[in-house]
């Protein structure tokens, strides 16, 4: 299954729901050029979703780890929500839980940004 990401901003965050594979090819691809195009527009607060994301490989965790080096580069804020077991249980044993903040509320990561 492709990765199929929606856009939408609350209280002036944007939030990017991911659903499917993070994977070698486009799916890595994919997230890596809509963080990217949001920071170009100026957007400075993103919330990746990752509740419907059902697999991600190194690749994609290459991704996640570019895609959170460029927004802080760029003075912007990366967190990341509803990771699955699968996701989860990935950036432990790789220790990348430490380096994101991960929220499991919605309305939790959205306050965190004020």
């Amino acid at each position: 299954m492709a990765l199929v990401i929606a856009s939408r901003d609350v209280d002036g965050v944007t939030v990017l729901d991911l659903s499917g594979r993070i994977t070698l090819g486009e799916g890595s691809v994919q997230s890596r050029d809509a963080v990217r195009e949001l920071i170009g527009r100026g957007q400075k607060n993103i919330l990746l979703n990752l509740g419907e994301v059902n697999y991600i490989d190194s690749s994609g965790l290459g991704e996640l780890v570019s895609a959170y080096t460029t927004a802080k580069n760029q003075g912007a804020s990366l967190k990341l929500l509803n990771l699955t077991k699968k996701v989860k249980d990935v950036l432990q044993l790789t220790k990348l839980y430490t380096v994101f903040d991960i929220y499991d509320d919605e309305a939790t990561a959205i306050s965190s940004y004020k």
